[in-house]
Protein backbone atom coordinates (compact mmCIF):
# COMPACT_ATOMS: atom_id res chain seq x y z
CA UNK A 1 0.00 0.00 0.00
CA UNK A 2 1.85 3.41 -1.03
CA UNK A 3 1.09 5.98 1.21
CA UNK A 4 -1.13 8.82 -0.15
CA UNK A 5 0.72 11.77 -1.52
CA UNK A 6 0.11 15.59 -0.15
CA UNK A 7 -0.83 18.19 -2.19
CA UNK A 8 2.38 20.57 -2.57
CA UNK A 9 2.20 23.93 -0.86
CA UNK A 10 2.89 26.12 -4.21
CA UNK A 11 -0.64 24.67 -5.37
CA UNK A 12 -2.32 25.39 -1.78
CA UNK A 13 -0.85 28.85 -2.27
CA UNK A 14 -2.25 29.13 -6.08
CA UNK A 15 -5.84 27.83 -4.74
CA UNK A 16 -5.80 30.23 -1.67
CA UNK A 17 -4.74 33.29 -3.75
CA UNK A 18 -6.09 32.68 -7.17
CA UNK A 19 -10.56 32.87 -5.40
CA UNK A 20 -9.53 35.73 -3.74
CA UNK A 21 -8.18 37.63 -6.49
CA UNK A 22 -11.58 36.61 -8.08
CA UNK A 23 -13.52 38.59 -5.48
CA UNK A 24 -11.75 41.36 -5.20
CA UNK A 25 -11.43 41.89 -9.32
CA UNK A 26 -15.63 41.37 -9.79
CA UNK A 27 -15.72 43.90 -7.10
CA UNK A 28 -13.48 46.06 -8.55
CA UNK A 29 -15.16 45.86 -11.89
CA UNK A 30 -18.44 45.85 -11.36
CA UNK A 31 -18.74 48.63 -8.02
CA UNK A 32 -18.45 52.71 -9.43
CA UNK A 33 -15.54 53.87 -7.76
CA UNK A 34 -12.69 53.93 -10.06
CA UNK A 35 -12.42 57.48 -9.47
CA UNK A 36 -13.39 60.41 -7.20
CA UNK A 37 -14.18 63.58 -8.16
CA UNK A 38 -14.84 66.11 -5.00
CA UNK A 39 -15.09 69.72 -4.20
CA UNK A 40 -16.74 70.26 -7.36
CA UNK A 41 -17.73 74.43 -7.83
CA UNK A 42 -21.21 75.08 -7.71
CA UNK A 43 -22.01 71.92 -5.41
CA UNK A 44 -22.54 71.27 -1.99
CA UNK A 45 -19.22 70.88 -0.14
CA UNK A 46 -19.89 66.85 0.93
CA UNK A 47 -20.59 66.33 -2.89
CA UNK A 48 -18.90 63.54 -4.20
CA UNK A 49 -18.85 62.26 -8.36
CA UNK A 50 -17.57 58.18 -7.98
CA UNK A 51 -16.49 57.09 -11.90
CA UNK A 52 -16.92 53.56 -12.59
CA UNK A 53 -15.95 51.85 -15.61
CA UNK A 54 -19.91 51.12 -16.10
CA UNK A 55 -21.25 53.82 -13.97
CA UNK A 56 -21.34 57.28 -12.15
CA UNK A 57 -23.18 58.01 -9.24
CA UNK A 58 -23.07 61.11 -6.79
CA UNK A 59 -23.87 61.06 -3.32
CA UNK A 60 -23.67 64.08 -0.85
CA UNK A 61 -22.28 62.22 2.59
CA UNK A 62 -23.97 64.45 4.84
CA UNK A 63 -27.09 62.45 4.45
CA UNK A 64 -25.53 59.06 2.54
CA UNK A 65 -28.19 59.85 -0.45
CA UNK A 66 -26.71 58.81 -3.42
CA UNK A 67 -27.94 58.31 -7.18
CA UNK A 68 -26.19 56.63 -9.57
CA UNK A 69 -26.70 56.35 -13.33
CA UNK A 70 -25.62 59.91 -13.69
CA UNK A 71 -25.08 61.25 -17.48
CA UNK A 72 -21.81 61.31 -18.73
CA UNK A 73 -21.36 65.06 -20.46
CA UNK A 74 -17.86 65.09 -20.54
CA UNK A 75 -17.38 62.18 -22.57
CA UNK A 76 -16.10 59.97 -20.06
CA UNK A 77 -17.07 56.93 -20.82
CA UNK A 78 -16.25 57.38 -24.10
CA UNK A 79 -12.16 57.72 -23.08
CA UNK A 80 -9.85 54.85 -24.52
CA UNK A 81 -8.76 53.76 -20.63
CA UNK A 82 -12.25 53.27 -20.11
CA UNK A 83 -12.97 51.07 -22.88
CA UNK A 84 -9.89 49.40 -22.77
CA UNK A 85 -10.85 48.61 -19.07
CA UNK A 86 -14.33 47.61 -20.12
CA UNK A 87 -13.10 44.84 -22.64
CA UNK A 88 -10.36 43.23 -20.44
CA UNK A 89 -11.47 43.41 -16.60
CA UNK A 90 -14.85 41.03 -17.77
CA UNK A 91 -12.16 38.83 -20.03
CA UNK A 92 -9.63 38.72 -17.16
CA UNK A 93 -13.31 37.45 -14.87
CA UNK A 94 -13.72 34.57 -17.67
CA UNK A 95 -10.39 33.68 -18.08
CA UNK A 96 -9.90 33.46 -13.69
CA UNK A 97 -13.05 31.13 -13.75
CA UNK A 98 -11.52 28.96 -16.60
CA UNK A 99 -8.16 28.94 -14.76
CA UNK A 100 -9.99 28.28 -11.37
CA UNK A 101 -11.89 24.85 -13.07
CA UNK A 102 -9.11 23.72 -14.99
CA UNK A 103 -6.83 24.37 -11.22
CA UNK A 104 -9.65 22.23 -9.26
CA UNK A 105 -8.98 19.44 -11.89
CA UNK A 106 -5.13 19.03 -11.66
CA UNK A 107 -4.83 19.81 -7.58
CA UNK A 108 -5.47 17.05 -5.76
CA UNK A 109 -9.12 16.96 -4.15
CA UNK A 110 -10.31 13.69 -4.88
CA UNK A 111 -7.30 11.58 -6.74
CA UNK A 112 -4.47 9.85 -5.09
CA UNK A 113 -1.91 12.06 -6.96
CA UNK A 114 -2.03 15.40 -8.52
CA UNK A 115 -2.01 16.45 -11.94
CA UNK A 116 0.77 18.44 -12.48
CA UNK A 117 0.52 19.43 -15.76
CA UNK A 118 -2.83 20.50 -15.46
CA UNK A 119 -2.22 22.46 -12.57
CA UNK A 120 0.53 23.91 -14.47
CA UNK A 121 -1.57 24.96 -17.57
CA UNK A 122 -3.91 26.94 -14.85
CA UNK A 123 -1.56 28.64 -12.91
CA UNK A 124 -0.43 29.79 -16.91
CA UNK A 125 -4.04 31.08 -17.32
CA UNK A 126 -4.64 32.26 -14.47
CA UNK A 127 -1.22 34.76 -14.45
CA UNK A 128 -2.58 35.65 -17.96
CA UNK A 129 -5.98 36.77 -16.22
CA UNK A 130 -4.44 38.63 -13.70
CA UNK A 131 -1.90 40.93 -16.14
CA UNK A 132 -5.44 41.00 -18.19
CA UNK A 133 -6.87 42.90 -15.31
CA UNK A 134 -3.58 44.32 -14.32
CA UNK A 135 -3.06 46.32 -17.60
CA UNK A 136 -6.66 48.55 -17.34
CA UNK A 137 -6.35 49.28 -13.93
CA UNK A 138 -2.72 50.76 -14.47
CA UNK A 139 -2.95 52.25 -17.86
CA UNK A 140 -6.66 53.95 -15.93
CA UNK A 141 -4.15 55.11 -12.81
CA UNK A 142 -1.77 56.82 -15.08
CA UNK A 143 -4.36 58.47 -17.05
CA UNK A 144 -6.42 59.07 -13.86
CA UNK A 145 -5.83 63.13 -14.00
CA UNK A 146 -6.06 63.50 -17.74
CA UNK A 147 -9.41 62.00 -18.14
CA UNK A 148 -12.39 64.16 -18.28
CA UNK A 149 -14.01 65.99 -14.82
CA UNK A 150 -15.97 68.41 -13.53
CA UNK A 151 -13.45 71.90 -13.87
CA UNK A 152 -12.07 73.27 -10.59
CA UNK A 153 -12.70 69.79 -9.17
CA UNK A 154 -10.53 67.69 -6.48
CA UNK A 155 -9.66 63.94 -8.07
CA UNK A 156 -9.07 61.10 -6.29
CA UNK A 157 -8.34 57.34 -6.84
CA UNK A 158 -10.84 55.03 -5.66
CA UNK A 159 -11.77 52.09 -4.13
CA UNK A 160 -12.65 49.85 -7.24
CA UNK A 161 -9.74 50.98 -8.46
CA UNK A 162 -7.37 49.89 -5.55
CA UNK A 163 -9.64 46.47 -5.37
CA UNK A 164 -8.99 45.55 -9.09
CA UNK A 165 -4.78 46.13 -8.81
CA UNK A 166 -4.74 43.63 -5.26
CA UNK A 167 -7.14 41.49 -7.52
CA UNK A 168 -4.70 41.11 -9.85
CA UNK A 169 -1.68 41.12 -8.06
CA UNK A 170 -3.00 38.22 -6.30
CA UNK A 171 -4.23 36.34 -9.27
CA UNK A 172 -0.23 36.93 -10.66
CA UNK A 173 0.90 35.71 -7.10
CA UNK A 174 -1.16 32.57 -7.37
CA UNK A 175 -0.81 31.48 -11.06
CA UNK A 176 2.63 31.73 -10.52
CA UNK A 177 2.46 29.52 -7.37
CA UNK A 178 0.29 26.86 -9.45
CA UNK A 179 3.14 27.58 -12.28
CA UNK A 180 5.77 26.12 -10.24
CA UNK A 181 4.02 22.65 -10.89
CA UNK A 182 5.60 22.36 -14.06
CA UNK A 183 8.18 21.78 -12.16
CA UNK A 184 7.62 18.54 -10.53
CA UNK A 185 5.96 17.72 -14.10
CA UNK A 186 9.54 18.19 -15.61
CA UNK A 187 11.20 16.28 -13.10
CA UNK A 188 8.70 13.38 -14.07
Amino acid sequence: HLPRMRTPTAMIVGLVLCPCGLVLTFTGTLAPNWRQVSRVPDQPLDFILEQGIWDMCQELQSTHSRLCGQKDELGYFQQLPVRVARGLMPTSLVLSLLGLVVASLGVRCWQKEPRHWLAGVSGLVLLVSGLLSLLPASWYTQELWALPAAPGGTLAVGYSLVLSYLGSCLMILGGLALTLSFHRCCKE
